[in-house]
């Protein structure tokens, strides 16, 4: 295996890329007039969790990577909502909403922790 970067062993990147992965299948299926729309907006505040996460672990200061782990923790918050509008709108079953949010819960559990704890080592 070639060289893994810090942030390639973060467990709550790794979930996240998957996410990635899934919001680009089910952005497919949407109608073609929200390609620049809202699939678009998805897609890039899915890829913004993890470009985000990456970005914080190569921070040498807690702060810095505190930084980065609240602007991802913040896309995953808008990705929510972009799943709950298209919901609204018939492009997202409601079954594909439930089983979606069931992945963000626990991801944004996770991530929180992280920043919870970036945030304690700058207070020391």
């Amino acid at each position: 295996m070639n060289y893994q970067f810090s942030f390639e062993k973060l467990e709550v990147w790794q979930t996240a890329r998957l996410l990635v992965g899934d919001i680009h299948l089910v952005t497919r299926n949407f109608p073609e007039s929200e390609r620049f729309g809202l699939t678009n907006q998805m897609r890039r505040a899915a890829n913004s969790v993890c470009a985000n996460l990456a970005e914080g672990g190569t921070r040498q200061s807690s702060k810095d990577q505190a930084h980065f782990t609240s602007i991802a923790y913040g896309s995953l918050i808008e990705l929510l909502n972009h799943l709950i509008i298209s919901n609204d709108l018939a492009f997202l079953e409601a079954e594909k909403l439930d089983e979606l949010r069931a992945k963000i819960q626990p991801l944004s559990i996770k991530i929180n922790n992280l920043r919870v704890k970036q945030f304690s080592l700058i207070a020391k």
